[in-house]
C-alpha cells in the first residue's frame, strides 16, 4: 500500500474520487493526510468524513514562506507520505518540499499539456482559452510537479472533444468527469507498478 497525502485549496472533488477508489480497493493506497491552505475549503469536510487527518497550513499560520515550506514538508514526512497528490492546490510548491519529494508529487491539469499550461492557467481560465483558440479537443493531464508550472513529465492524458456549442462551463463539466477517472486510474497504475516513476537520485 502506497501512503499518499493530498494538498488542496477548495472543494477537493479529485481528492474525493481517489478516496473513493482507495475505499473500494481499486487503488492500493493509504490516504494519510490532507494539507489545506484554506480553512473554509470543502476538502476539509471530505477528509473528516473519510477519517483522514487534516492540517491547515498557510501564510497565516506561517507568515515566512520558507517556514511554511518546511512545515508542509515536515507534516508530509511525519505522516509517512510516499506520494503527494495535488487536488486543486492553488499555491506553488516550495523548494524544500519539492526537493524532498522529487518526482513524487502529482498534479492534474484541465487541458492537454503542454498546451494551455503555465502561470495563470487554472480553472475556468483554461477552458476559456481552449474555446477562444478554436481547439477541436481538450482533456486532462496527470503530470509530475517540478519548479515550473505545468512543466513536469506527463504520466497520462484523457481527451475530451470540444463541441460547437460549448461554453467554458459546459467544457469544464465534461473535463472534470474525465479528471476524476484519469487521476484515480493513474494512481492505481502507479500503485500496481504499471506506471514507473523516476528513481530518486542517489
Amino acid at each position: 500500500m502506497v501512503k499518499i497525502a493530498f494538498l488542496a485549496s477548495h472543494g477537493g472533488s479529485n481528492m474525493q474520487a481517489i478516496l473513493d477508489g482507495c475505499a473500494s480497493g481499486a487503488i492500493a493506497a493509504d490516504p494519510a493526510l490532507l494539507i489545506c491552505n484554506n480553512p473554509g475549503a470543502g476538502a476539509l469536510q471530505r477528509a473528516e468524513r473519510h477519517g483522514m487527518p487534516a492540517q491547515v497550513l498557510n501564510a497565516r499560520s506561517h507568515p515566512e514562506p520558507a517556514a511554511l515550506d518546511f512545515a508542509i514538508r515536515d507534516a508530509l514526512s511525519a505522516a509517512g507520505t510516499e506520494l503527494v497528490i495535488l487536488a486543486g492546490y492553488m499555491k506553488k510548491i516550495g523548494p524544500a518540499t519539492l526537493a524532498h519529494y522529487r518526482d513524487r508529487i502529482l498534479n492534474i491539469h484541465p487541458a492537454l499539456l503542454p498546451k494551455f499550461g503555465g502561470r495563470g492557467m487554472y480553472g475556468m481560465h483554461v477552458h476559456e482559452a481552449v474555446i477562444a483558440a478554436g481547439e477541436a479537443e481538450s482533456g486532462a493531464t496527470v503530470h509530475l510537479v517540478n519548479e515550473v508550472y505545468d512543466d513536469g513529465p506527463i504520466l497520462q492524458q484523457a481527451r475530451v472533444p470540444v463541441l460547437p456549442d460549448d461554453t467554458p462551463e459546459s467544457l469544464q463539466a465534461r473535463v472534470l468527469k474525465q479528471e476524476h477517472l484519469l487521476y484515480a486510474d493513474t494512481l492505481a497504475k502507479i500503485a500496481r507498478g504499471e506506471i514507473t516513476l523516476p528513481k530518486p537520485a542517489g
